[in-house]
């Protein structure tokens, strides 16, 4: 039986929200071609309350929304609560006839309120901060009060999802009974070209909220000793670190080479990708990063971290550079191998777009989550 009507729950949905609006934003638009697809979010400003994006029909939901581009818990929590008691006359109104919760919380905590009251087939998209065990440093409070609750939510699900080997492991450690399936992220190799591009001197780019978490503040560490190569850092995204990252920057002697250009999407992110000639990720902790796929599909040679999400994207030594998370000293390495090294540079960049060509289309991802919806309505 096909999963002819879905409805996806998301907190953040274009133009709000980062990488997973843009993610449950992607896989609506590719479900919806043969089916009806519905999206429940927040409402945020001037946005209209409901309209069509692309074959979606869009509902926005009352909830507390200060920024654009990212949520704290309070505003989590009034989303939770405004998608449990108001979604659910939506729910008995539209009948769908499976469920796709991005994030176990808040998203899938209101679905499952919603599944004891009607049958609802529902699935829960797993996107990192939602998962216990991840993001210790921002989220140990908050899974420690919610861990009971998204327990419920797992077990009641029809199928639960991870976006990458490493976030399904943290999943399994919370929660070893519930199998985990893995539905990578995708990236629109459409809007993310292979630019004709300059190789130098060294234009190196960062993507992504401007947090802890994005290990910044060791990216800038890093470059704070690479004075004599010629190299400048854009820093597209924003966030609670920004001022205390320029001032680092300052103290280091790179700030003119540093510009913190603030969040961009569309076109304008795109043309940031092509502007640059190489990518610098030094994350702490990632699901599967939309930045990195982008930066890959625009044919930019990636330094990351080794961690879980990264080192599934980038093979060591063909499309990019790994290193130890938390290591200045061996990010600085790998930046002045690279800085150094243009035509490496470009040979890399080359082989990290056709990387993704191969396996991260998001045809390829509603594929996979249009056949776990339908199994599961079989069940």
């Amino acid at each position: 039986m096909a999963a002819e009507h879905i409805l996806i729950v998301n907190s953040e949905y274009p133009p709000i929200g980062g990488g997973a609006g843009n993610a449950s934003a992607q896989l609506a638009r590719h479900l919806a071609l043969g089916r009806r697809v519905t999206v429940l979010t927040a409402r945020f400003a001037g946005l209209p309350h409901e309209e069509e994006q692309g074959g979606v029909r869009v509902i926005r939901l009352p909830a507390l929304r200060s920024k654009q581009d990212r949520s704290d818990t309070l505003e989590q929590i009034s989303f939770l609560l405004s998608a449990a008691l108001l979604g659910l006359p939506w729910v008995l109104r539209l009948r769908p006839q499976a469920v796709i919760a991005f994030f176990g919380a808040p998203s899938g905590i209101a679905v499952w309120f919603w599944s004891l009251f009607m049958s609802l087939p529902y699935i829960v998209s797993l996107r990192g901060g939602d998962v216990p065990g991840f993001r210790p440093y921002d989220f140990a409070r908050q899974h420690y009060l919610l861990s009971p609750l998204l327990r419920r939510v797992w077990r009641r699900a029809r199928g639960v999802v991870a976006n990458s080997q490493g976030l399904r492991a943290l999943g399994a450690k919370f929660e070893p009974k519930i199998p985990i399936a893995i539905i990578p992220n995708g990236v629109d190799f459409v809007h993310f070209q292979a630019a004709e591009r300059q190789w130098q001197p060294a234009r190196l780019l960062f993507v992504g909220r401007v947090v802890y978490q994005k290990g910044l503040d060791v990216l800038l560490e890093a470059l704070g000793e690479l004075t004599e190569h010629e190299w400048a850092l854009t820093v597209v995204g924003d966030g609670p670190r920004r001022r205390e990252l320029q001032a680092q920057a300052e103290r280091l002697g790179i700030g003119e080479r540093v510009h913190f250009a603030g969040w961009k999407t569309g076109t304008a992110l795109a043309e940031a990708y092509s502007a640059a000639n190489l990518f610098a990720y030094a994350s702490r902790h990632e699901g599967m990063p939309n930045a990195l796929l982008e930066a890959m599909a625009s044919g930019l040679p990636v330094v990351a971290t080794r961690i879980a999400g990264n080192e599934e994207l980038v093979l060591e030594g063909e499309t990019g550079l790994l290193v130890p998370s938390e290591d200045v000293p061996a990010l600085r390495a790998a930046l002045a191998a690279l800085i150094a090294d243009p035509a490496r540079r470009k040979q890399l960049g080359a082989q990290a777009r056709k990387r993704v060509l191969a396996g991260y289309s998001w045809q390829m991802v509603a594929s996979q989550y249009a056949e776990l919806l339908d199994r599961a309505l079989t069940e």
